[in-house]
């Protein structure tokens, strides 16, 4: 019996599972693939969003090397072992309070606001990097042509994301591209969303754990034949498969605290080019 077929028994379908079987097996491994174990340990993020090539490259490995370790814990290959990880993230977003307690395991005091100030800039450095290598321009040149075409863009992006639509909205009302923020004030989402026509484009923008009353409005407006772009953090965010384009982006994070840097510079770039491209028109 190979080491893969004696290891890949009781196969875990929950990250703290399968994050138990690394740690009780990660000695008895391999050195390529205990290589592995300990950056999947270490980074379970980027093992969650990261592409193959990018992970073995990031855990200095081949990409084949992924495909054994994920069969060494009974998966078929990578992407199966990578929704265990992309689970994590779903089922589990840290409390803020949750968030500083981690700051001061961490040993960062939260009093020194120098340091805070640089662990953000440092996760705010690797957003905007990460973006830059992995933004697809082909979906970027097709988020603006649908756009720029529509007679009026839909913000749709509450919680965590509202600080994005809401600049959008002032962005775009300076570049006198007609846009409708859909803020929900009183509960009046799903009015605001009425008014949508397969003339207009949504702009959704949400991230995990995913504000459900964005989710719900982008369906909506699918439902009533508007095109769909969405700014969002995975292929299995709620707001991609309903979208035309959706452009990924997954920001860095500081002690469990997430920036909108890189966000924010695809937002407005989207705005600056949409207007551009009306202007050329």
């Amino acid at each position: 019996m190979t080491f893969i077929e004696e290891e890949a028994r009781d196969t875990p379908r929950d990250f703290e599972s399968l994050r138990a079987l690394i740690v009780e097996r990660r000695d008895a491994l391999p050195k390529r693939l205990a290589q592995v174990a300990v950056y999947a340990l270490d980074n379970p993020d980027e093992i969650a969003f990261g592409t193959a090539a990018s992970v073995a490259q990031s855990a200095v490995v081949q990409p084949s090397t992924l495909v054994r370790f994920a069969q060494a814990f009974g998966y078929q290959g990578f992407s199966e072992l990578q929704e265990v990880f992309r689970s994590r993230l779903r089922e589990r977003v840290p409390s803020y309070d949750e968030r500083l307690a981690r700051m001061r395991q961490h040993g960062i005091p939260t009093s020194k606001s120098s340091l805070v100030l640089d662990g953000f800039l440092e996760a705010a450095q690797r957003s905007v990097l990460e973006l830059r290598e992995k933004i697809k321009p082909e979906a970027l040149e097709r988020a603006v042509d649908v756009l720029s075409a529509a007679e009026a863009i839909y913000l749709i992006g509450l919680r965590r994301s509202f600080p994005i639509t809401s600049y959008l909205s002032y962005a775009m009302g300076k570049l006198a591209i007609r846009n409708v923020l859909i803020d929900a004030v009183a509960g009046m989402g799903a009015e605001q969303a009425s008014f949508i026509t397969p003339r207009d484009a949504v702009l959704a923008v949400s991230f995990t754990p995913y504000a459900s009353e964005t989710v719900t409005l982008t369906n909506a407006a699918k439902a009533r034949g508007a095109k769909i772009v969405s700014i969002t953090d995975s292929v299995f965010s709620p707001i991609a498969s309903s979208a035309e384009v959706m452009l990924e982006i997954v920001e860095a994070n500081f002690e469990g605290f997430r920036s909108m840097t890189a966000t924010m510079a695809l937002a407005m770039s989207l705005a600056v080019a949409v207007a551009g491209r009306r202007r050329e028109r």
